[in-house]
């Protein structure tokens, strides 16, 4: 099918494309250690994309992921203080997937779409992380601060780091369940049309909690990663993150009518949107105009995936 192989293709031409021109320009790019740094900067954003991605496929948006980083972040760090690191990671993590079933239970049950609801939840959510720290910074215990920030020191094979890894491990889990699980399929299926999978047996309102809940996971183990590096946590944690993770997802080439998408795709997307990080730094560019060229690139995705779906249904486009 055309729509799907330029979809498909497009983004890695352009993720290829953007690789060449960096390396031609810059003689640094290619370095060992820019290459690691590339990829962990990603990590953060990718860990968000993932889960979003499976929001999108399925029709639903979650603006709370940035909010639900804070709060985890911010637990994370308050149950280390008072039961230890391990204890705090799991709570970071617990606490990321409880807030993600939160927000599907309420985008479910009160039927608002979720655009406005997650939105509104993430004021809440903000709200949570202030009256919780006191609108102050949280620090584990100076004696605990070494053994915390553990995840995010270490570097395995030849360089990658712990996080990068984690990053990995995510995504292939998020790649497994939305392309070889029954719930994957039923994600596309309500994605694509919800009352027609209400029809066929699909119990809608549980999936869209699922794919919720995974981005609470997500989004928990991205905070987890973030105050890890810091070494601290505070309300403001992670602000906006998700207006990034979700143009990642739709420059990646995922629909924002829901029903196609794919993991690997958003990962492009984040590496596409990292590149154009890593670029202005190395060739000493003023980063405001970095943010013109992601505005224009997720306009341009949209537009395409737009024309393309008229083009494969034979609609005249309008």
């Amino acid at each position: 099918m055309r729509y799907a192989a330029v979809r498909d293709h497009g983004i890695v031409v352009a993720l290829a494309g953007l690789v060449v021109a960096l390396s031609l320009s810059t003689g640094t790019f290619l370095t060992k250690g820019n290459l690691v740094n590339v990829l962990d900067q990603a990590v953060v954003v990718g860990l968000l994309a993932c889960g979003m991605t499976l929001c999108i496929v399925c029709g639903v948006f979650d603006l709370s992921v940035s909010a639900v980083l804070a709060v985890s972040a911010v637990v994370a760090v308050l149950v280390t203080r008072s039961a230890g690191v391990p204890a705090g990671y799991a709570a970071g993590v617990a606490t990321g997937v409880l807030m993600g079933t939160v927000t599907g239970l309420v985008v479910a049950l009160s039927r608002v779409h979720s655009f406005i609801a997650t939105l509104a939840l993430s004021i809440v959510y903000r709200g949570l992380a202030v009256v919780i720290t006191g609108g102050a910074i949280v620090y584990p215990h100076a004696g605990q601060l070494d053994a915390f920030q553990a995840l995010s020191l270490p570097t395995v094979l030849g360089g990658i780091t712990v996080p990068t890894l984690v990053l990995a491990g995510a995504a292939a889990a998020c790649w497994v369940l939305l392309a070889a699980t029954t719930l994957g399929r039923a994600v596309h299926a309500v994605g694509g049309n919800a009352e027609a999978a209400r029809l066929s047996g699909i119990r809608v309102a549980p999936v869209r909690v699922a794919v919720f809940a995974v981005s609470g996971a997500c989004a928990g183990t991205a905070g987890l990663v973030m105050t890890t590096r810091a070494g601290s946590a505070q309300a403001g944690l992670g602000s906006l993150l998700e207006l990034t993770a979700i143009a990642a997802v739709v420059i990646g080439g995922t629909s924002i009518l829901g029903g196609e998408g794919a993991v690997w795709r958003c990962l492009a997307g984040v590496l596409i949107l990292t590149l154009i990080s890593n670029g202005f730094n190395l060739l000493g560019w003023d980063p405001t105009y970095k943010q013109v060229i992601e505005g224009l690139l997720i306009l341009a995705a949209v537009t395409l995936d737009r024309l393309l779906r008229r083009t494969a249904s034979g609609s005249p486009a309008r």
